[in-house]
C-alpha cells in the first residue's frame, strides 16, 4: 500500500466540518501537526477552547476522514486547545471587517423577519420554528433569535432545552438543531427559574444577541418577539429598522384589533409588514369532518386592515403539537401533515414577498 503524504492528509481533513462554526478545520487553523511514518499516522488538532462541547465529534470525524486516505495504517487523533493569541486571530477573521454591531447592519444580505402578534398563545413561537426549519430543509442558512426573554420557547421547540451556547472569549456561539442555529436567554437561566428583568436589561439582552452571537453567513434570520407592543418590540425596531415582519392572528374577529396593534408598532419604528399568518384554523376530524374551533375570518381581516397578504393559515393539527412538545418542528417529523403542507406553502408565499438582490452591493474587501 502507499504511504499518505502530509497533503494527502490535510485535503481529506479539508472535508472535515466544525459542528459549532460550519466551516473546514483546515479553514479555522485548527491542524496543529500531520505525522506522517511506517507505522501511524498522528493528527493533532487544536480546540477553540478547553472543554469544548464538539472535542468528541471533531476527533472521530478527523479520524474517519485520514482512515480513509490512510493506505491501511492506523490513525491517531491528538486534541490540543488554542492560545489565546492564536484565538483572538480566529475571531478577527470570522467576524472580518464586521464589527459585531454591524453583523446584521442595513449593508447585510441576510433577511431578517421578525415574528410578532398582539397577544400570547397564538402559535407565534411555533410558526417562527417550522418556518425557519423549512428554510433549513429547502437549503437556506438560517438563524433564530428567540426575543422573547419572559416567555422563551425556542430550545423546546427544536429540542435544544438542555444545550448551552459556546464562548469563544466575547463570541458566542449558538447551538444548532440539524444547521438551523438558535439562540434563547433560556439557554443562558437554570431551568424553572423565571427572568424578571426591566426595559433596559430587555434591550440590552437584544443588543447582545445581535452583537456577540457569532451566525456567520445567513440567507434568514428569524426573531420570535414577545406578544404586544412592550420594550423588546420598541427595541428590535431601533436596532433593525430594517428588518420586516409577520403578524401571527387566530381566526377570532375579536383577536384582530390586537394583532393589528402589534403591526403597527413596528411601522412606527420603520419596519415592513410581510403579510400575516393565521394559526388554529379549520382542522379535519378522524371522520373527515371540519371543524372551525375559534371561527373564521380573523385573518384575512387583519390582512386587509394591514393592506397586506394573508401568507398562510395554519389548521389545527395534534401532530404540530406533539411534534412541537418532541423538540422536532412538524415540517421535518411529520412533512405530509395538513400543518406541515400549510406551512410549507406559508414559507413558499413567504419567499416570494423577497425583493431582488439584482444590483445589491455585496460586502467584500479587497484585503
Amino acid at each position: 500500500m502507499t504511504t499518505p503524504s502530509s497533503d494527502d492528509i490535510r485535503a481529506a481533513i479539508d472535508t472535515v466540518i466544525d459542528p459549532e462554526l460550519r466551516r473546514p478545520l483546515t479553514e479555522l487553523d485548527m491542524v496543529d501537526a500531520i505525522d506522517v511514518s511506517d507505522d501511524q499516522i498522528v493528527v493533532t488538532i487544536a480546540l477553540t477552547i478547553v472543554g469544548c462541547p464538539a472535542s468528541d465529534r471533531i476527533h472521530d470525524d478527523v479520524e474517519a476522514a485520514v482512515t480513509k486516505v490512510a493506505g491501511g495504517l492506523p490513525v491517531q487523533v491528538e486534541l490540543t486547545v488554542m492560545e489565546p493569541a492564536r484565538r483572538a486571530a480566529l475571531i478577527e477573521r470570522l467576524r472580518g471587517d464586521t464589527s459585531p454591531a454591524q453583523q446584521f447592519g442595513p449593508d447585510s444580505l441576510t433577511r431578517i423577519i421578525a415574528v410578532t402578534s398582539g397577544k400570547g398563545g397564538v402559535g407565534k413561537s411555533t410558526i417562527t420554528a417550522n418556518l425557519a426549519a423549512r428554510a433549513s430543509a429547502e437549503g437556506l442558512r438560517v438563524g433564530v433569535i428567540d426575543a422573547d426573554v419572559f416567555g422563551f420557547s425556542q430550545p423546546g421547540l427544536f429540542g435544544l432545552a438542555d444545550a448551552r451556547p459556546t464562548r469563544l472569549d466575547d463570541m458566542i456561539l449558538p447551538p444548532l438543531a440539524r444547521d438551523v442555529k438558535v439562540i434563547s436567554i433560556g439557554m443562558f437561566v437554570d431551568s424553572g427559574k423565571p427572568v424578571s428583568w426591566r426595559g433596559p436589561m430587555l434591550h440590552r439582552t437584544v443588543n447582545q444577541f445581535l452583537s456577540d452571537v457569532y451566525f456567520g453567513d445567513l440567507d434568514l434570520l428569524l426573531l420570535d418577539l414577545p406578544p404586544g407592543t412592550g420594550d423588546v418590540a420598541i427595541s428590535v425596531g431601533q436596532l433593525l429598522p430594517h428588518s420586516e415582519v409577520i403578524v401571527v392572528t387566530t381566526p377570532q374577529p375579536s383577536a384582530a384589533d390586537v394583532a393589528i396593534r402589534s403591526a403597527l408598532v413596528a411601522r412606527q419604528t420603520g419596519q415592513s409588514v410581510l403579510g400575516v399568518v393565521e394559526t388554529m384554523s379549520a382542522g379535519a376530524l378522524p371522520d373527515g369532518t371540519t371543524i372551525d374551533l375559534f371561527g373564521s375570518g380573523g385573518g384575512q381581516q387583519v390582512a386587509e386592515s394591514l393592506g397586506v397578504p394573508l401568507l398562510g393559515q395554519i389548521p389545527l393539527s395534534v401532530r404540530l403539537r406533539e411534534s412541537g412538545d418532541a423538540g422536532q418542528p412538524v415540517v421535518w417529523s411529520e412533512p405530509d401533515d395538513p400543518a406541515a403542507r400549510a406551512l410549507a406553502d406559508t414559507f413558499a408565499a413567504l419567499q416570494a414577498t423577497r425583493k431582488s438582490l439584482v444590483g445589491s452591493s455585496l460586502p467584500l474587501s479587497t484585503r
